[in-house]
């Protein structure tokens, strides 16, 4: 188990992570959620020590990581899997960090297979693609055989059979009983991966449940109704005191706060044909953007829009009878005309400099 209780990191006036507080338990994949900035690495390398605390404590099976003994045997962790040696082949990156656990040398060997890069056990891991850096930096996780694993991005750079390969350890890990902690900005992924959500945002708490309750309590759940009876079919539902929406675009009714099963007896009693009966739920992503909709800390704009690069908010300020500009009339419209093209005289002052 790890335990987080008032984690606090600043960096001179910025506050990275503020007074966080959770547990992550045996037994299911915790996933760990939040946007660009909202202090996942930072809390992670904390749990790792290698990042002090401002204030606040994390522990490991109830120490603190630098008092474990042999710590590989109790948490494997991957944060960056470009962390290894490049001039070491796979093998002997992994062999130096079972030495200094005193795990023993043939274990290198399982783990190696177990990711699947026994072929190229002996090559150089600075030639490895992206995907197979991250199968050698999962191994280092794997190699102590322990208790809590820790991951960063995990599919990140691996094929489709890599992700499904990855999904099923860590599924089949927490199967056994042991801490699985996994942070990615997948949302698909992570629905398909994770049993409960840690969300942060702004580097505090704002979710700590199963991943039902929060798409339950962060979206709109209603069961779609289509018939070739809906007319009768909206005066049934009125009658039971039932409200429905009609999409005039799908020719279906929308109806909240009653379950797919009551909607089905009803239509039954009144001998009314059903094309469509399915309950709808919002998805992980749609529930994670609404959430965290206040504690994003990057905004992008589509090209074009106020706030892009380039493109100024239009102004309601400048008075009507402003002076005309004397400059050229632009060939971007999102460039006003007193702003010189990118790269607008170069050719003059390079050969002024000659």
């Amino acid at each position: 188990m790890i335990e987080l209780e008032g984690l606090t990191k600043r960096f001179g006036d910025k506050v990275a992570v503020d007074h966080l507080s959770f547990q992550v338990r045996p037994g299911v994949v915790t996933g760990f959620l939040g946007p660009n900035g909202a202090g996942k690495s930072t809390t992670m390398r904390m749990m790792l020590d290698l990042d002090n605390p401002t204030s606040g404590t994390v522990r490991i099976d109830g120490k603190h990581y630098r008092d474990l003994p042999e710590p590989l045997k109790y948490i494997g962790a991957l944060l960056d899997a470009k962390a290894m040696h490049g001039g070491r082949s796979a093998y002997n990156n992994l062999l130096c960090l079972a030495q200094s656990n005193r795990i023993p040398a043939s274990r290198v060997a399982e783990v190696l297979d177990l990711v699947g890069l026994t072929a190229v056990a002996k090559q150089k891991s600075k030639g490895f693609s992206l995907g197979m850096g991250q199968r050698l930096g999962i191994a280092s996780a794997l190699l102590g055989d322990p208790e809590i694993l820790m991951f960063d991005e995990p599919v990140n750079g691996l094929d489709p059979e890599g992700i499904l390969w990855i999904r099923n350890l860590m599924k089949g890990l927490a199967a056994e009983g042991r801490t699985i902690f996994v942070s990615s900005h997948l949302m698909s992924e992570m629905a398909l991966t994770a049993d409960h959500l840690v969300v942060i945002g702004q580097g505090r708490l704002l979710a700590d449940l199963s991943m039902a309750d929060f798409i339950q309590q962060n979206s709109r759940s209603y069961v779609r109704v289509r018939s070739p009876q809906q007319e009768r079919l909206k005066d049934v539902l009125h009658e039971a005191g039932i409200d429905a929406i009609g999409v005039p675009a799908t020719g279906t009714l929308e109806i909240d706060g009653v379950g797919a099963e009551r909607l089905g007896e009803l239509a039954a009693q009144h001998q009314i044909v059903l094309h469509e009966l399915s309950p709808q739920r919002a998805s992980l992503e749609e529930a994670f953007m609404r959430m965290t909709a206040d504690s994003v800390e990057y905004h992008a704009h589509a090209p074009g829009t106020p706030g892009a690069t380039g493109v100024p908010a239009p102004s309601h300020t400048a008075p009507s009878d402003a002076a005309p500009s004397d400059a050229a009339p632009s060939d971007n419209p999102a460039r006003p005309a007193d702003v010189p093209a990118w790269g607008a005289g170069f050719e003059a002052a390079r050969k002024g400099g000659k």
